[in-house]
């Protein structure tokens, strides 16, 4: 069986996006997923995408981890199927989507797609420096004073992701240190159970729980975030303990396209 794919990448999160239309795709082939993603057999990827059709919008975004299981929602991936989206002439200077936690607007902007996350109404403060939040996935957001990138993110991630509470269903782990108001994050993914270079979901969370952590009460938001992979942007408006207008800012690019037979 030969598929026709598509390689995206959002500052180095990168996907295999399929064009599923026609619903040709076996979705439910988690071991071809698997492969398709697999670094050293196959393509190579941190997930796949399908796009496919959605009678009350542009397209629906159906997301699978690395580990081949069908995944809650990804803010890089939903920035680079917008930008596939449009290269294929689907939609032209907004898109309007649904995922598996709702419908998504995309904008196109100088080269930069910014794509509308869900709305947040309840942050869980562990710590004056711990947040869980979920923001489309679930995400452990954990500040600390020294540079993130002296810290053993896998080694310490794991013991978060794998422990009594998270373990059954996975958390997202993310470590911020703050840099003349820039964060910088480093994030661990569950389902790919590794780094990976950028977080959509993961940033926004970070932004959401920097707002708070900093105790400003004001009501509009944009943090400037560096990732391993680039930077993104991420605002919010803030009203009566609410999260609404969160919007997720950055690059997503087309690498290339090919047939593989599997």
């Amino acid at each position: 069986m030969k598929i026709k794919f598509y390689k995206y990448q959002g500052t180095g999160n990168d996907f295999i996006i399929i064009d599923d239309r026609n619903k040709t795709f076996d979705a439910n082939n988690q071991k071809l997923i698997e492969g398709l993603c697999d670094r050293r057999f196959g393509i190579g990827a941190d997930g796949l995408i399908l796009l496919q059709k959605h009678e009350n919008s542009d397209f629906y975004m159906q997301y699978f981890n690395s580990d081949g299981r069908e995944s809650s929602m990804c803010g890089n991936g939903g920035r680079c199927i917008a930008q596939f989206a449009k290269d294929l002439n689907i939609v032209n200077e907004t898109a309007s989507f649904f995922a598996i936690d709702g419908e998504h607007t995309a904008n196109y902007e100088n080269g930069l797609v910014s794509l509308q996350m869900m709305n947040v109404n309840h942050v869980d403060r562990r710590a004056n420096h711990v947040f869980v939040l979920n923001t489309g996935s679930p995400h452990f957001v954990q500040f600390f004073d020294q540079d993130v990138d002296s810290i053993d993110l896998v080694a310490e991630a794991k013991k978060i992701r794998y422990n009594s509470e998270f373990a059954a269903n996975g958390i997202n782990v993310n470590f911020v240190s703050i840099h003349q108001e820039i964060l910088k994050v480093r994030t661990y993914e569950r389902g790919v159970e590794d780094e990976t270079f950028s977080c959509g979901t993961g940033v926004t969370a970070v932004a959401i729980a920097s707002h708070l952590f900093k105790k400003d009460d004001a009501v509009k938001h944009h943090f400037q975030i560096q990732t391993k992979g680039g930077n993104l942007s991420v605002s919010f408006l803030f009203n009566e303990n609410k999260y609404s207008k969160v919007f997720l800012r950055g690059p997503a690019q087309f690498v290339f396209e090919g047939e593989i037979e599997f």
